[in-house]
């Protein structure tokens, strides 16, 4: 066990773009979608358990998850929750964390992780996130894991990098390319998905976070004295409604010329869409990927998900996904499954709260 190796976990969002199944009041970082009998949250947890002690695990969420939260993750203490009053994306999300750790332990390094993604091959992945912390406290340099791409996806940031092999400097980011774009990036052989998953020093953060955010930084900044004290959680009510919503990547990333990027492949999916879900299922001679209470006939390439007590006959269809819940049917291309999430924000607009 590493004492000052800390963990952060992102987990405050809704997961939108798996609606229906994932919803406001349990969003998909505490479902198993897989079917592995484990939530996203705990995969996520166990994934680091055998070399980050427990209590040196910090989860950022919204506050009306922290329930959830220890429920999924019985081993935390309430204090290690960080409950955030509303969303503002990752760069206040971690800048909180990190005013949490630099009043935890100012020798702390952090490896910051989305809650909701899905790792194949665990021993890779450890490998290269102890060749990350070794290089971050060398060098004080942001570290991210890049994903060697398998297609051109939309969906995705992009990184090029300066090397194919091992750590690299970052050249550029490119937040979720057009699909010529992701196809020329592909092709070069150049280019790496970014994963989302973070490593640095806390005192490193911390520092270009004031470089580059100072208007987030001088919010929490004018309130360190309190982190780690009961006054904690009133000083978040009075910063969050002032932070900027912005991306770690935006915010930061792209401007520091301290990141690096470790070019991995160990089976990496975010999970974020139902294509993504699809690509990464076991499915039958005609490409389908079906619940067991499922028949169909000349239906290929789709990706069907029902209640269990319930029989679905499907004929015809090509490349869609079906998705059964109590209360909703959702029937979509798989082509346009980006656009889910619109769905969600039409039925805000339209009074459509209670299918949220």
């Amino acid at each position: 066990m590493d004492n000052k190796l800390y963990l952060v976990i992102m987990a405050g969002g809704v997961g939108s773009r798996f609606w229906p199944v994932s919803r406001q009041n349990k969003p998909k970082q505490f479902l198993d979608i897989m079917g592995t009998g484990k939530s996203f949250i705990r995969h996520t947890y166990e994934r680091f358990a055998d070399y980050i002690p427990a209590s040196n695990v910090l989860v950022v969420t919204n506050s009306a998850y922290a329930d959830l939260v220890a429920e999924h993750l019985p081993e935390l203490d309430r204090s290690q929750i960080l409950c955030e009053p509303i969303g503002r994306n990752t760069a206040p999300c971690i800048a909180y964390a990190a005013f949490r750790l630099a009043a935890l332990d100012p020798e702390a390094t952090m490896i910051v992780t989305p809650a909701d993604h899905l790792i194949l091959d665990e021993n890779e992945f450890r490998a290269n996130i102890a060749e990350c912390v070794e290089f971050a406290r060398g060098n004080g340099s942001l570290m991210t894991l890049g994903i060697k791409p398998s297609r051109p996806d939309t969906g995705y940031g992009y990184i090029q990098i300066s090397n194919r092999e091992g750590i690299s400097q970052v050249r550029t980011f490119t937040e979720k390319p057009n699909l010529t774009l992701a196809q020329s990036f592909v092709a070069s052989g150049e280019f790496v998905w970014n994963s989302g998953i973070f490593v640095w020093q806390n005192t490193t953060i911390l520092q270009e976070l004031k470089n580059y955010l100072p208007g987030t930084f001088s919010l929490f900044w004018a309130e360190k004295e309190l982190f780690n004290t009961p006054a904690e959680e009133e000083a978040i009510a009075r910063i969050y409604p002032q932070c900027k919503s912005i991306s770690i990547d935006y915010g930061v990333l792209e401007h520091s010329s301290q990141v690096y990027v470790r070019c991995c492949d160990f089976g990496w999916s975010d999970l974020g869409t139902w294509a993504s879900l699809y690509q990464n299922s076991y499915k039958d001679e005609q490409g389908n990927s079906l619940d067991r209470g499922v028949i169909t006939s000349n239906t290929t390439n789709c990706l069907v998900r029902t209640p269990e007590e319930k029989l679905a006959v499907i004929d015809g269809l090509d490349d869609y996904i079906v998705i059964d819940t109590d209360d909703v049917l959702l029937i979509y291309p798989k082509s346009k499954e980006q656009e889910i999430k619109q769905v969600t924000t039409r039925l805000q607009l339209e009074d459509g709260e209670k299918y949220l």
